[in-house]
């Protein structure tokens, strides 16, 4: 899937939804709840600071969503497959309510297009300009779900901790 592909796919998913789905902000106080304790009884695989600047986003950017749309929590090049009745289907949602400055944290953690700090930064950028996100909210949401996805029993996935720390120099590098 070619990142052009990613941002028609983005658009044509954001359709304005409610009930029944889950929301974003329930999703984000379930994260909340469960980071510490999970990074704790998986051996604190990575610094602090990274679970304080994830729940600090946990705590901030629910309470100010944009328009909410349907959202689909694990959007990656493996979840999406070229067909012929739509250039592209979506298999796995896992929906959600909730802003599209969220939609695209898996596809610029997605190792399947690159896991580099060059094509995740490129990607993040990309896909905020292409689709007319909110920056600072889409890093926000992407190093929140991506934390929050990348505790295991066994540790935590190294690819994802690599996406979060190159999606964090971004943020620094504009201060």
């Amino acid at each position: 899937m070619l990142l052009a592909g990613d941002t028609q796919l983005v658009h044509r998913l954001s359709i304005p939804a409610g009930s029944p789905f889950r929301t974003l902000a329930d999703e984000a106080s379930h994260w909340a709840g469960h980071l510490e304790g999970s990074w704790r009884r998986a051996d604190r695989p990575f610094e602090r600071s990274l679970v304080d600047i994830t729940l600090s986003y946990l705590e901030r950017l629910p309470s100010s969503p944009g328009d909410l749309v349907l959202l689909n929590q694990d959007l990656h090049a493996r979840n999406v497959l070229r067909a012929t009745r739509e250039p592209w289907l979506v298999i796995d949602p896992k929906p959600l309510v909730g802003e599209r400055e969220f939609a695209v944290a898996s596809i610029v953690r997605d190792d399947a297009l690159g896991l580099t700090r060059q094509r995740v930064q490129a990607r993040l950028e990309t896909l905020v300009q292409a689709l007319g996100l909110d920056r600072e909210r889409t890093i926000g949401w992407t190093v929140a779900q991506t934390i929050a996805w990348s505790i295991t029993p066994e540790g935590a996935l190294p690819g994802h901790l690599d996406a979060v720390r190159w999606i964090l120099e971004l943020r620094r590098s504009e201060r």
